[in-house]
């Protein structure tokens, strides 16, 4: 099992989700947060407002799958958040030593899907 997480732009936000169903990853956790990376935090324009400051706007994605959804999952996060710009983001996949859904008590790959 992985544990994917995944920093991208705010607006590319629904074409990240929908490249994930086309993949049949359907159960994700997406979140907003602030953060910076190689740009520094430097001002930019986003949807027509200037950002300023150090931290910038940025969406973070959860996301636990199986080993064989892994690769399909970051594929279609890199495919759809791409523009080439330094600012596009990460994903980092992390090993995931177990899950266990509260409803039912199961385990493992049973839990995550």
């Amino acid at each position: 099992m992985k544990y994917i997480v995944a920093i991208i732009q705010p607006d590319k936000l629904d074409e990240v989700l929908e490249e994930l169903e086309k993949q049949q990853v359907h159960l994700v956790t997406v979140s907003q947060v602030l953060g910076r990376g190689r740009q520094k935090g430097i001002a930019e324009v986003y949807r027509g407002h200037k950002e300023v400051g150090s931290l910038l706007k940025k969406v973070r994605i959860d996301i636990g799958v199986t080993d064989a959804f892994a690769q399909k999952a970051v594929d279609a996060i890199v495919e759809a958040a791409h523009t080439g710009s330094i600012d596009d983001g990460k994903v980092f996949v992390l090993d995931l030593k177990d899950c266990v859904r509260i409803s039912s008590g199961e385990k493992g790959d049973l839990a995550i899907g």
